[in-house]
């Protein structure tokens, strides 16, 4: 199974970059286990099945008049678990950090749980305990 979850990572990979939520809802139709569950805990949203998944992938660009970009930065796991970290341009110029937790069942994506950050400036306050770097940009 490990190599067969990696070759749907690949796949997923290629979709999110092309910024085509079609070519990205094709990808989880073809391998999304039967009872599917995608998790966004920062709005608390629970998406369950892959027709509702589906349906806010295909009606995404039409009801926000945008059409996201991912860069990857890196996909790491094997096995059953894999952790997507990447950078979303949603059009605005603001890059979003994005962590994605993807769970395999039995070959299939079981759970999805994605986490969006928007970027903020560091608090002065601890300037002299961090060592600064360069903020993540897409």
């Amino acid at each position: 199974m490990g190599e067969q979850n990696a070759a749907v990572i690949e796949r997923y990979r290629k979709a999110v970059e092309s910024g085509d939520m079609s070519q990205l809802a094709s990808v989880l139709d073809d391998s999304a286990a039967d009872d599917f569950v995608e998790e966004w805990p920062q709005s608390g949203e629970r998406i369950v099945g892959i027709e509702a998944f589906r349906k806010i992938n295909l009606t995404y660009e039409g009801a926000t008049g945008t059409s996201p970009k991912m860069t990857v930065r890196r996909i790491s796991g094997s096995g059953d678990l894999y952790v997507t970290e990447g950078t979303i341009d949603y059009g605005d110029g603001v890059p979003v950090s994005y962590v994605g937790i993807s769970e395999f069942r039995d070959g299939k994506v079981a759970k999805l749980t994605e986490y969006f950050a928007n970027p903020f400036e560091a608090p002065a306050w601890r300037a002299d305990m961090v060592e600064r770097m360069e903020p993540v940009g897409v």
